[in-house]
């Protein structure tokens, strides 16, 4: 069974073509504009090792606000509609990721509920034509479209650039687990019956 979901979206801001592929093997084909956005969406298909195709235009003359925002909301829905049902799924992810001097700890529930909590202590911050601070409004994007709970907290760091680095990285890992199958669970894992 592929566990897929393709977005495409189009607002006078940007244009967003997406695939994503929940069982994939960590390959990724990502056109943003935004050249550190890209490694980031790059390390996040590779480390949990999910398919990313991804294209998309905005309105850079403007800022990446836009981009960044609409790439959550993409990719979220594209979340949602691959886990489908939610049917066997782990439901719950966990990662505590170091990047040198950095130390981020990440919790995920695919609940249905849509919460981002978001401890990093991150200076706004350009690196290229990112500003680090659209790290949490893509989160927000995101966790709003797929419907899930998203803990994310700075236990310790110095670098922005490894800041950002280490909450992608555990956000990967995290989803990775959360959305793993597992094959004693023939239901939704709720008690509710949904989620």
């Amino acid at each position: 069974m592929s566990r897929n979901g393709a977005v495409n979206r189009k607002t006078k801001e940007t244009a967003i073509d997406l695939k994503l592929e929940i069982d994939g093997t960590g390959q990724s084909k990502i056109i943003t504009g935004i050249p550190f956005f890209d490694h980031m969406l790059e390390l996040f298909t590779r480390h949990g090792l999910f398919d990313l195709t991804l294209e998309a235009v905005g309105d850079l003359a403007v800022d990446a606000h836009h981009t960044v925002e609409d790439i959550g909301i993409c990719l979220g829905s594209a979340l949602s509609e691959a886990l489908g049902s939610k049917k066997g799924i782990n439901r719950y992810g966990d990662c505590l990721m170091p990047m040198d001097e950095t130390l981020v700890e990440t919790a995920i529930d695919i609940s249905g509920r849509p919460g981002l909590f978001y401890e990093i202590d991150l200076p706004s911050e350009m690196i290229g034509n990112y500003d680090t601070s659209l790290t949490s409004e893509f989160l927000q994007a995101f966790v709003n479209n797929a419907g899930l709970t998203l803990h994310s907290r700075l236990i310790r760091g110095g670098s922005g650039h490894h800041i950002v680095e280490a909450v992608f990285k555990g956000f990967a890992r995290a989803l990775k687990e959360a959305t793993r199958l597992d094959s004693r669970v023939t239901d939704v894992p709720s008690t509710k019956g949904m989620i």
